[in-house]
């Protein structure tokens, strides 16, 4: 069926291009390739600068969500793209510079900084962009698969995923009083990108997760983009406030014969210790 999105000719606003790992570079280029036309936010000049080559062509504006009135100050920016009929909120950022740290360390400002970034900026560029956005646009951000695990490495950034997905739900029930705009996040597994780079002990993390999907291969980017562009497209009119979950089957997965076998081989049972019963 031609153009079954319906996203041909449309504007959308994609926040959070890094470079070619990021997913919202593969979101923008998929809503290019359905025939939409894609307005790009950056974090920074250098990083603008980076993209020359990858975004020629395209609008690129500059809008450092973690700067207070940001969001409102490339709405003015932008406004002669609009409307838009949808925007993609894909960024996040932890301070692992300090190295890993039991979650009951976490520094103040680190918690603060990553939340104002990863969470409320959504709620920021959402009230800005309020008066930009068609009658039935389609927000979108980015999360992560589960919310109910506790990885050691991803730390403080749990709760704070945990809280952009309150933001998405809490968001949809306040545009709805005068409003028919969605908002969506897609619960990504874990993906193979220059930001989970920097997250300490993610290669590990990243080849576990991929055993424990149903197919033994991990996610591909282009994946989660794909759900991103349904959510994005009025074909998913009835879906708002919700998270739809792309991990290729993890999160069922947790007891499978396979991982159990690995997991109970002699030689790590020997290391675990022998069993104590005394009370």
């Amino acid at each position: 069926m031609p153009d079954f999105l319906n996203v041909a000719g449309k504007t959308f606003l994609v926040f959070g291009v890094a470079n070619r790992k990021s997913v919202a570079w593969f979101v923008g280029k998929s809503l290019e390739e359905e025939g939409a036309r894609v307005v790009y936010s950056v974090r920074s000049e250098a990083r603008k600068k980076s993209l020359d080559a990858q975004l020629a062509g395209r609008p690129v504006f500059v809008c450092d969500v973690e700067e207070a009135g940001a969001a409102g100050r490339l709405a003015a920016e932008v406004a002669g793209h609009g409307p838009f009929s949808g925007i993609v909120h894909s960024i996040a950022f932890a301070n692992y510079a300090g190295g890993l740290k039991p979650f009951h360390e976490t520094p103040r400002a680190d918690f603060l900084q990553a939340t104002a970034i990863s969470a409320f900026s959504l709620v920021e560029i959402a009230r800005a962009f309020k008066p930009l956005l068609a009658p039935r646009a389609s927000v979108v951000t980015i999360g992560i698969s589960s919310l109910q695990v506790t990885p050691d490495n991803y730390g403080y950034m749990g709760p704070i995923k945990a809280a952009l997905d309150s933001c998405v739900r809490f968001l949809a029930k306040s545009f709805s009083a005068d409003t028919a705009v969605r908002f969506n996040l897609v619960g990504s597994g874990p993906l193979k990108t220059s930001a989970s780079a920097g997250i300490p002990g993610y290669l590990a993390s990243y080849l576990y997760a991929e055993q424990l999907t149903y197919r033994r291969r991990a996610l591909d980017t282009q994946e989660v983009a794909n759900a991103a562009l349904f959510l994005l497209s009025e074909r998913s009119s009835g879906i708002n406030a919700a998270t739809l979950v792309v991990d290729a089957g993890l999160g069922a997965n947790y007891f499978d014969k396979e991982i159990i076998r690995l997991a109970m081989r002699p030689e790590q049972r020997g290391q675990a210790g022998s069993p104590d019963h005394a009370v």
